[in-house]
C-alpha cells in the first residue's frame, strides 16, 4: 500500500515510516499540513496518517481537504489528547480511525492495514488467485502450499496483482503503490522485481506481461 505520514516531529514520522517500509508498505512523509496538501495532490495514497497539531495548515483542515475531494485514501488521526471529545472531533471531520500519543508501532501498524483493505473495494483478509495464497498480515505467500520467501517489494507487487483480480495493472501503478516518491520510474525497477518474483514464484508462469499494458495473474 502506499502511505504518507503527516507528523512536525521529524524523529516520530521516520520512525514510523520506517517500521511501515518493513511491513512491506511504500510511505512518504510530510512534516506539515501544507507540504501533505501538495503530497496529496499528486500522490494517490491508501492510508493517510496525520497528526492533528501540524504547522502552516491544521490537521483538522487536512482532513477537510481530503474529505471534499473524494479522496479514497483513508485518514488515521494522531493526536497528543486522548480525551472523548477528542476523539470525536476528529472522527467528525471525516478521519476513519483515531489513535492517541503514545502509541505502540505494532498497534498503528495493525490499523493501517485494517484501513488499507478499505481504501479500495473491499479486499478479502486473505487474497488467492492461481495457486497463490497471500497473507498480508502474517506477511506469508503459499504457493500450491509451498512457502514462497519474498523482500518486501516483490511482496507488495503481488499483492497488487493479486488485489487487481485479473485486471492488468500498469507499470506506473506498482511503481506508486510499491515504491515511494523517490523511486526513479526510468530505472526499469518494476521489471526486475517482476523477473524476481517469477523466478521465486516457479513454474509455470503466472504472471503474465500485457505488452503496452502492464502486468497480469490470470
Amino acid at each position: 500500500m502506499r502511505v504518507l505520514v503527516v507528523e512536525d516531529e521529524r524523529i516520530l514520522a521516520d520512525a514510523i515510516a520506517e517500521w511501515l517500509r518493513d511491513e512491506t508498505h511504500a510511505v512518504d512523509t510530510a512534516h506539515d499540513g501544507e507540504a501533505a496538501l501538495e503530497r496529496i495532490a499528486v500522490n494517490d495514497y491508501d492510508v493517510v496518517i496525520l497528526d492533528r497539531d501540524l504547522p502552516l495548515v491544521h490537521g483538522d483542515d487536512v482532513c477537510r481537504e481530503l474529505v471534499a475531494s473524494e479522496s479514497t485514501a483513508r485518514v488515521l488521526m494522531l493526536t497528543a489528547a486522548g480525551e472523548i471529545g477528542d476523539r470525536v472531533t476528529g472522527l467528525s471531520l471525516g478521519a476513519d480511525d483515531y489513535l492517541a500519543k503514545p502509541f505502540a508501532f505494532v498497534e498503528l501498524a495493525a490499523r493501517v492495514h485494517a484501513l488499507g483493505r478499505r481504501a479500495r473495494p473491499a479486499a478479502p483478509p486473505v487474497l488467492r488467485r492461481a495457486g497463490i495464497t497471500l497473507d498480508p498480515a502474517r506477511r506469508e505467500v503459499y504457493r500450491n502450499d509451498r512457502y514462497v520467501p519474498l523482500s518486501n517489494k516483490e511482496f507488495a507487487v503481488l499483492a497488487e496483482l493479486l488485489r487487481a483480480d485479473g485486471a492488468v495493472v500498469s507499470t506506473e501503478r506498482l511503481l506508486e503503490k510499491a515504491w515511494d516518491e523517490h523511486a526513479d520510474p526510468f530505472t526499469g525497477v518494476v521489471r526486475l522485481t517482476i523477473l524476481k518474483l517469477r523466478r521465486k514464484l516457479g513454474d509455470p508462469p503466472i504472471v503474465e506481461t500485457v505488452l503496452g499494458a502492464g502486468y497480469r495473474i490470470s
